[in-house]
């Protein structure tokens, strides 16, 4: 099998650094990077927070932000990877698109269907107001033609089985040129919506992908995740982890940092008699431009 590449997602969207260890400044992005790094993961999946103060626990889309943050995570960490973010609900993709065009990413993610985004809790209430993340074809082509205009690998990021069918279909429709590389499937597993974290149907899905295409999963919760991203590394896929998806180490204790964790999934990789690809080794696999 392939030498697998460790994806480390940094802070993700929402959550409130007040409540957990999520880095927020450049100066705390670049750290937790930096750790991550030398545990083994070659690609930062980046989101940026707003900057002002007491606002730490919202996104911000501002370019002058990303740039920092990227600039300071390069800095801390020679040769890694940035793969940028870019879910947002509605039209307007202006923000993801200025920050694609500021840093020129070489990966950046590139949601491949819609979703109803919904989470119910106990007591039969809805967690947050039901919504649709709206990711329709001609949304979807306009993320991969700025892409393309940047040198940017794709990473289709699939929420449920047929959204990974759809890869399919836009490929044969010819809207992934060959320059952004291989075709890469980002399997999103414990949204309350979508697929669950489930080893056996993680088993059943590269049937549906195309021939010569790469994978990872993106596994969401707490200890249950880990088999699952053994799974992962069984079956040949990449992995990815960080204090977007979870806070939670193997044995149930919670996470100080992004090290800590990317150090568990690196031990994932090797119980599958894989090694850790570099960054170098993991342009390659990718065939990234850069």
């Amino acid at each position: 099998m392939e030498k697998a590449i460790l994806t480390c997602a940094l802070t993700g969207v929402l959550t409130n650094p007040k409540q957990h260890p999520v880095p927020v400044t450049p100066k705390q992005m670049a750290a937790e990077a930096r750790d991550a790094f030398n545990a083994g993961a070659a690609i930062m999946h980046v989101h940026v927070r707003n900057q002002e103060e007491g606002m730490g626990h919202m996104p911000s889309w501002d370019p002058d932000v990303m740039e920092s943050v990227v600039n300071a995570i390069r800095q801390a960490c020679p040769g890694v990877i940035i793969n940028l973010t870019t879910g947002v609900v509605g039209k307007d993709i202006s923000g993801p698109l200025g920050c694609i065009r500021r840093v020129k990413p070489e990966i950046a993610a590139c949601n491949a269907g819609s979703l109803n985004y919904l989470k119910i809790k106990e007591d039969g209430n809805w967690a947050w107001p039901p919504m649709v993340f709206d990711n329709p074809v001609a949304k979807v082509q306009q993320f991969l033609d700025v892409m393309a205009s940047t040198g940017t690998h794709p990473e289709f990021e699939c929420f449920d089985v047929g959204i990974v069918r759809s890869v399919g279909m836009y490929l044969k429709a010819g809207m992934l040129t060959p320059a952004m590389g291989r075709a890469e499937y980002n399997l999103v597993m414990g949204v309350a919506s979508g697929m669950p974290c489930d080893a056996d149907l993680l088993a059943l899905i590269p049937r549906w992908m195309v021939p010569g295409s790469v994978w990872q999963s993106t596994l969401i919760g707490r200890t249950e995740i880990w088999p699952v991203h053994q799974k992962t590394a069984d079956l040949g896929g990449m992995l990815r982890t960080g204090l977007e998806d979870t806070f939670y180490l193997p044995n149930g204790e919670r996470a100080k940092g992004n090290g800590e964790l990317i150090t568990a999934l690196a031990e994932c990789a090797r119980n599958a008699g894989r090694s850790v690809a570099s960054p170098a080794e993991a342009r390659v696999l990718l065939g990234l431009a850069h």
